[in-house]
């Protein structure tokens, strides 16, 4: 392709798409990586990891997958639903059950994991986007998570969602659920230090020739990328991405303040119905404190009162005076409410 060309990449560097080869080995990253990883091998409860939206919580769901695939029997749910009976449906399929020829799967499924378990091997099960198991979903995963033998768990779980999950298990209804989780981590964003990081690392490795890539990024241009992007890796691909085409528009080989200007721009514009939470709104379209909005209004009358006075004096009105009386009546009573 032309764009990719044009800046002699191999491959486009901030793709949505969650891709294994480009992680970025930032230190939260890999520190809950390498816990989850932990708490995955001592084969205990439930492991839940939370995040916001974008921080990168699907492609370490994928990486564990990658990394455990030879080792351990999967089943990947990845589009869960607020289903008990689906969820067992998932499972039971990933495993490679016939859940056609069953009359009880919670059966099916047990004689499986006791299998497995005496030819030496754990099973476990992957669930992204958890968030979207709901109460009922959740529910399933407990009463599976009870699955086991006198010394250890049958089945172990693994929980990736959004703090929508955390809300959920805060609840009351769900307190035997979250009793049962072992081991929680959260996935932050990066720090400044480790996006700018993140931006040239994912440019570089994306290269034609990495040990010889040149910085498509030019200082000012990647930080007010980082600024707008809020050290969030999937904001900030948005952004690298809308840059990169808007330098390419212009035939510029490097990306200036401007092309990532012209992307927040544009990135903005797609997205007005969450501008609050995708870009911070500039400071003349916030709405105003309500002590700063009472005084611009009294201010004004004020003014208007002053320039009428004048004017009735000048031009021998005699109803101004009425009615700036029963205007301030009204503005009065309505501060007072």
């Amino acid at each position: 392709m032309p764009y990719l060309t044009h800046f002699n990449l191999a491959e486009h560097p901030f793709s949505l798409t969650p891709d294994a080869s480009l992680y970025f080995p930032g230190m939260v990253h890999q520190e809950v990586y390498e816990s989850v990883y932990y708490a995955i091998e001592r084969g205990e409860g439930i492991v839940k990891v939370s995040g916001e939206v974008g921080t990168g919580k699907t492609l370490l769901c994928r990486m564990l997958l990658d990394a455990l695939r030879d080792k351990v029997e999967i089943a990947y749910l990845n589009n869960p639903r607020n289903d008990a009976d689906w969820v067992v449906r998932a499972i039971c399929r990933e495993f490679g059950l016939d859940v056609q020829g069953s009359d009880d799967l919670y059966d099916s499924l047990n004689r499986f994991l006791i299998q497995k378990h005496a030819e030496g091997a754990s099973s476990m099960v992957l669930v992204d986007e958890a968030q979207a198991l709901g109460e009922t979903g959740l529910e399933s995963i407990r009463l599976l998570s009870n699955l086991e033998t006198e010394k250890r768990k049958l089945l172990q779980i693994v929980l990736f969602g959004q703090p929508e999950l955390d809300r959920l298990l805060a609840r009351h209804s769900l307190r035997q659920v979250a009793q049962r989780i072992n081991f929680s981590f959260m996935i932050k964003p990066l720090t400044e230090t480790e996006s700018i990081a993140y931006i040239r690392y994912r440019a570089k490795l994306a290269s034609r020739n990495p040990d010889a890539a040149m910085e498509i990024f030019n200082e000012t241009g990647i930080k007010k990328l980082v600024r707008a992007g809020q050290n969030n890796p999937r904001l900030m691909n948005i952004l690298g991405d809308k840059s990169l085409l808007a330098a390419y528009a212009e035939g510029a080989t490097q990306v200036l303040d401007k092309h990532v200007r012209a992307a927040i721009r544009e990135a903005r514009q797609l997205s007005l119905r969450q501008a609050g939470k995708f870009f911070p709104v500039p400071w003349w379209l916030r709405p105003a404190p309500l002590p700063l909005s009472l005084f611009v209004i009294l201010a004004s009358f004020a003014a208007l009162a002053a320039a009428l006075f004048i004017a009735e004096e000048r031009l021998g009105l005699t109803h101004i005076r009425p009615w700036l009386n029963e205007t301030a009546s009204l503005i009065s009573q309505s501060i007072r409410r």
